[in-house]
């Protein structure tokens, strides 16, 4: 594939779905196979997770880290690099995904890796990969991260990297620019890379296997890094040129050894690492910042052996997946039980599975033992006690507002089901608000055991609800991990080309949790301090809706997830389906579906707005787009209809359907993901949701 597949808004790989029709099940039979497929996937312990997956620079930058301790050689180095190079493309390149141009940074990362692992740069593929690298601007084009790499196995001086001080640790949070600015991904890999770029623990490998067939131009004529899409910034002070004049300034006295509080720093840099492995599935959960940690342990003087270093190396072999038939080893960003443990709830819920289910009943208590109840990063700017969820097994210091609306979804819709209500009073103050909870069909021998799980959920309510209303933004929204974390001039910094430097506010995000809000009772037109909440959000929404209707997505691809999810929001505290927004973000959704039925919309569009709502047709997105229309009041239109026959026709005999293109969005234009999961949960929470929906109209109507 060589990223220039067409895409077209009527489009459908699978063939025309009205084709199959005919044999098409029935919604009843459709929800059925899909909720036994999703049971039967449930894990001893009560949750779901599914592989999550990204892109080649996982196994890239995995095989350059063995390069660096010297286990190039190793059995797992072999799978991996064997994986990697089943991931290369037929023009030689590697992408951010399927359809996507090359991307200059994992195609060089990826020819280093398998050069490093034994493959010869004779070999046709390798030609092949050198030549579009060469062709697209050679190494001297890859981000600032990729240098480091290549930095660290001695390919450049570490000079040609951005200068990344581990004194900033010492900056007081008041200061305009500390760590606690950026956002929390960023804070994680930048700790240890601070570690790194102060200590150069460089293996340099430039001797046996050098790449400078990769490069244009020497290294010191590369040019400079930027966020993807910003150009060099005019005028005679811009953040663009301050930045980049601080950053030659701290590599002038890193040559003249003007550090004298170099020691204290690193020492802080160290324990502030190690004070967030406990209750993590290593430092933010997420695999670079592990992977660095290994190297920031090594630089400090840590033996292989050493508790930490280990603890490293086995949140990494965690994340892999042995595909033992091929002889290859894939490796995942990270894992996602707690997203897909409360999304399969919810999509259970409305399929009829509520919390008297032993095996519904489990997964709930699992969610509630992944509530989080110490502080973190966020408490730098907030006040109030520890609630919410985070992603993955255990990121105890990083909870985020995405998780937590969905537990909250997700809890509130379970024991619905099963005939508890949850319903929210708001006070002027959390000490005057409460949860009223209301049962009408529990048995005498099933009270204690829901009076004890109502105690529960109750109290996990309502930390939620008061920890995500602190930390709303001064906008009105939400970003998913810290409160105000918009500090827009930090995006200048060299180092963040990673086009994630901070994490503000986003309204698909931001209706999320509005939309948990109003499954608890809390509208627009509440009092207190959750009312004004749900108010000042409602704003932030209107005000970020595009003049075509949609909304962007930065969670999800992209403009079809925005608009799902702000129609929901929305509809969720009380706006009205015939309101203006409403109604604009319905019609946009309906004017992007494609001639079968479905919607699908491609990664490019975060690049190019032109191509918003067109792409590959996928499952996952056709049930976003149903679920905004359902929730818009359209239940009972064409449009509507179409759609639930898509994917009624396209299901497969097992209850699940096929979804090749990525829909998750880890970074805009940099990093995208392929949840496993969203191409089964999503039709089957919008078919129900569809199905009760209808029902209850016809059950009004008699």
């Amino acid at each position: 594939m060589d990223g220039s597949s067409s895409l077209a808004r009527d489009r459908c790989p699978d063939g025309d779905a009205s084709q199959r029709a005919g044999n098409a099940p029935t919604i009843a039979t459709a929800m059925e196979r899909t909720s036994n497929w999703l049971l039967s996937q449930q894990a001893a312990e009560g949750y779901w997770c599914a592989e999550l997956e990204g892109d080649s620079i996982l196994q890239s930058e995995f095989l350059l880290l063995l390069a660096w301790a010297g286990r190039e050689e190793s059995d797992i180095a072999k799978r991996v690099s064997k994986k990697l190079h089943e991931q290369q493309r037929e023009d030689g390149t590697w992408a951010q995904y399927p359809e996507a141009k090359i991307d200059i940074s994992s195609s060089v990362k990826a020819y280093f890796a398998l050069k490093l692992t034994g493959h010869k740069p004779s070999a046709d593929y390798m030609v092949k990969a050198r030549d579009a690298i060469l062709e697209a601007g050679g190494a001297d084009a890859v981000n600032s991260f990729t240098r480091l790499y290549l930095a660290l196995l001695g390919q450049i001086p570490m000079e040609i990297c951005p200068a990344i001080p581990p004194e900033m640790i010492l900056l007081p949070n008041w200061f305009p620019l500390n760590i606690y600015r950026m956002s929390s991904w960023s804070r994680t890999i930048f700790i240890p890379l601070a570690i790194c770029w102060a200590l150069r623990p460089v293996v340099d490998r430039s001797e046996e296997y050098s790449i400078k067939e990769l490069f244009i131009n020497p290294p010191h004529q590369w040019p400079e890094l930027r966020c993807p899409g910003q150009e060099k910034a005019k005028g005679l002070f811009t953040w663009d040129r301050f930045f980049r004049t601080a950053d030659s300034f701290l590599k002038q006295i890193e040559k003249l050894r003007l550090r004298p509080l170099r020691s204290r720093a690193l020492k802080l840099c160290e324990k502030w690492v190690l004070d967030r492995m406990p209750k993590s599935d290593g430092l933010g959960a997420i695999f670079p910042p592990v992977l660095w940690s290994i190297v920031a342990f090594k630089a400090l003087g840590y033996d292989d052996d050493h508790e930490a270093v280990q603890f490293c190396w086995n949140e990494i072999d965690k994340l892999m997946l042995h595909d033992d038939e091929n002889q290859t080893t894939r490796i995942q960003p990270c894992k996602s039980p707690v997203w897909d443990t409360t999304i399969t709830l919810r999509a259970l819920a409305a399929s009829r599975h509520g919390a008297d289910e032993p095996r519904m009943r489990k997964a709930i208590d699992w969610m509630l033992s992944k509530e989080v109840r110490d502080q973190g990063d966020w408490t730098n700017n907030v006040r109030c006690e520890p609630g919410g969820w985070y992603f993955e097994f255990n990121n105890e210091f990083y909870p985020d507002l995405d998780d937590t609306a969905m537990a909250l979804m997700a809890l509130q819709e379970q024991l619905a089901e099963c005939g508890v209500s949850l319903e929210v009073h708001p006070g002027q103050s959390w000490e005057n608000t409460t949860i009223v909870t209301t049962s009408n069909k529990v048995s005498a021998e099933d009270a204690v055991n829901q009076a004890l799980l109502l105690d529960k959920v109750s109290g996990a309510t309502k930390r939620a609800l008061a920890w995500s209303a602190e930390m709303q933004n001064h906008d009105g929204g939400w970003g998913a991990f810290d409160k105000n974390n918009d500090a827009e001039f930090l995006c200048k910094v060299p180092f963040a080309d990673h086009n994630a430097m901070i994490d503000p506010s986003w309204p698909d995000l931001s209706a999320r949790v509005i939309e948990a809000y109003g499954l608890l009772g809390v509208t627009q037109h509440s009092r207190g301090k959750l009312g004004d909440v749900v108010r000042k959000a409602i704003t932030y929404i209107r005000d970020n809706q595009y003049e075509d209707g949609s909304w962007f997505g930065r969670w999800g691809v992209n403009y079809v997830y925005g608009t799902w999810q702000c129609l929901v929001g929305l509809t969720a505290v009380g706006i009205p389906t015939d309101d203006e927004a409403v109604r604009r973000g319905a019609q946009w959704l309906i004017d992007t579906q494609q001639q079968c039925g479905a919607w699908g919309e491609t990664c490019d569009s975060y690049e190019n707005p032109n191509l918003k709502g067109i792409g590959t047709p996928t499952p996952s997105q056709t049930a976003w787009a149903l679920l905004g229309l359902t929730a818009a009041g359209h239940e009972d239109s064409d449009a509507v209809r179409k759609g639930i026959n898509y994917l009624l026709s396209t299901q497969k005999e097992d209850g699940t359907w096929d979804e090749a293109p990525y829909t998750g969005t880890g970074f805009p234009q940099v990093f995208y993901l392929r949840y496993h999961y969203y191409r089964i949960y999503f039709p089957l929470l919008a078919l129900a949701t569809w199905a009760k929906k209808t029902s209850e109209m016809k059950e009004g109507s008699r």
